[in-house]
């Protein structure tokens, strides 16, 4: 397990800069033929006896350990924004559109409690200075966090879906494009939460 003080290293830089309050922000979503994209935006606290031991890139997570990291995080951080962007306006404006809007708004909703945003890679124009981590969802504490609750927050919505709609397998592919799920589309066409900009080739509307 990975200790949190091996995450830190980001936070501690630019600490020494004078940023007093870091917000990690990252998306999970961007992919899936179905589903929202969602953003978690948030502040963590950086003392010693605050930090979470195991916090990293949800990708490297079991579903187990990233459903127990959330409740954590959650339970600590100083400031949390989750926005979501569904497939009607993802179709509407494309996903990075999307993403970058949903990643704007995350960080508004936060502004009067962080200095400095984290991001994962990508350049945006924040209401707050922001500094682009190639990769940081596996080097920022901040960004391990959002990715986390982010990750965890969209798979229970797929779930939710899963129930609705049960022939897409959406519980095991929360929405990516698995053989089972094209199969499904193809069979039974699209469903309220599929993007049609990303199933053209799949399903005739």
């Amino acid at each position: 397990m990975k200790k949190a003080v091996e995450m830190l290293e980001y936070e501690k830089a630019y600490s020494e800069k004078g940023y007093k309050a870091i917000c990690g922000m990252d998306e999970v979503g961007r992919g899936p033929l179905a589903g929202p994209v969602v953003v978690c935006a948030l502040v963590m606290p950086l003392e010693e006896d605050k930090l979470i031991d195991g916090v990293d890139d949800s990708k490297k997570l079991s579903e187990k350990r990233r459903e127990a990291l959330y409740d954590k995080i959650l339970a600590v951080a100083k400031a949390v924004s989750i926005v979501r962007v569904e497939p009607e306006e993802i179709d509407e404006i494309n996903i990075l559109n999307a993403t970058k809007k949903a990643m704007r708004q995350a960080v508004e909703e936060i502004k009067d409690k962080a200095d400095l945003a984290f991001v994962d890679a990508v350049k945006l124009d924040l209401p707050i200075p922001e500094v682009a981590i190639i990769k940081g969802d596996a080097k920022s504490y901040n960004i391990a966090a959002a990715s986390i609750v982010a990750k965890v927050y969209r798979d229970r919505l797929m779930y939710g879906y899963a129930e609705k709609y049960p022939e897409y397998d959406f519980a095991s592919n929360k929405g990516y494009g698995t053989a089972k799920h094209i199969a499904a589309l193809k069979k039974y066409g699209a469903t309220p939460i599929h993007r049609r900009s990303f199933i053209k080739n799949f399903v005739n509307e």
